[in-house]
């Protein structure tokens, strides 16, 4: 046995000299016997980094739930604020306009499942439609994922990109300096795109259009019959400026709606990842401790045996 560790040690550049010393049929032996031994080394690094894995992606998953409980009450809050403008403006997804910005919400961080991977896709499938009617296109990211995958698809007119906008608390403040870079581009229509939070296992790819207050005021008109004639308005106020400044906080506080709406989708979608890769590291991990086993044990059998044989021979002498 003392032999047999001394020529392991030796390595495959002194194969020939052990070979020489030994043998050819004993050396083939001690040479498998050293390969058995590396399988199983590299199958117990394997558990090791598993097990680590495990440990990690479940601590991810607690992480992403705790966090996904206080963003889900900021968006319960937040939706107070654009539901009045739905039922007063209505929803124009189909609106015809010369000029749109869409604006693409993402996360700035991955592990979250196709949770950024729909929103690319409906924002291509967005511009595809606008691209085939001759409109002027406007492209804007938020999110370091959506700027990654969408310059890649739209580099010519991909024309903002906001990233590490959730390393803080989101706040209408933020979102209000974002409108602010948006309207610089003055178009008659803006889309936004992002997940909308359901449950802690659905989040739904949505869009929400909001319009110039020229083309507001004509769908207003047009579509369902009414206009700000029916409100009263304070002689001080023109009814353009009136108009003006319900469109700019309606684009407010649905992209801050927007923003929330897409970071608790976050959490939820990562929560439910990070599950997954822990069941699937348990599952691999069982696989792998059952196999390594198997070695251990076929290898203590081995040994049996030599050992058996080597005593039977002796005795037999």
């Amino acid at each position: 046995m003392a032999l047999r560790k001394a020529v392991l040690s030796l390595g495959l550049s002194q194969g020939v000299a052990a070979e020489a010393v030994l043998g050819s049929g004993m050396f083939n032996a001690v040479q498998h016997e050293s390969v058995r031994y590396a399988s199983n080394q590299a199958v117990k690094q394997r558990i090791r980094a598993i097990k680590n894995i495990g440990k990690i992606t479940k601590a991810m998953k607690m992480v992403a739930a705790s966090k996904m409980k206080n963003a889900q009450i900021a968006v319960e809050q937040s939706r107070g604020l654009v539901d009045p403008f739905v039922r007063l403006f209505g929803d124009f997804p189909a609106v015809n306009s010369n000029k749109s910005v869409v604006v693409a919400v993402t996360s700035d961080k991955g592990l979250c499942g196709g949770l950024n991977s729909n929103i690319t896709k409906y924002t291509r499938a967005t511009l595809a439609t606008t691209e085939s009617e001759g409109k002027d296109v406007v492209v804007v990211s938020i999110g370091d994922k959506g700027r990654s995958q969408l310059t890649r698809i739209e580099s010519q007119r991909y024309q903002l990109a906001i990233a590490d906008t959730y390393k803080v608390r989101v706040t209408f403040g933020q979102a209000s300096l974002i409108v602010e870079e948006l309207i610089k581009h003055n178009p008659q229509s803006y889309q936004i795109l992002f997940n909308k939070f359901r449950s802690a296992i659905s989040f739904k790819p949505t869009v929400a259009t909001i319009l110039s207050p020229d083309l507001l005021e004509k769908q207003l008109e047009d579509v369902t019959g009414n206009s700000l004639d029916a409100y009263d308005i304070e002689a001080s106020h023109e009814r353009s400026d009136v108009l003006r400044d319900l469109t700019e906080f309606h684009l407010g506080v649905t992209l801050y709606n927007a923003m929330l709406e897409n970071n608790c989708s976050e959490h939820a979608s990562r929560m439910s990842a990070m599950e997954n890769s822990t069941k699937s590291a348990g599952e691999m991990l069982g696989k792998l401790t059952l196999d390594y086993n198997r070695k251990r044990q076929a290898t203590i059998t081995t040994e049996l045996i030599e050992i058996i044989a080597g005593a039977s021979a002796l005795m037999d002498e």
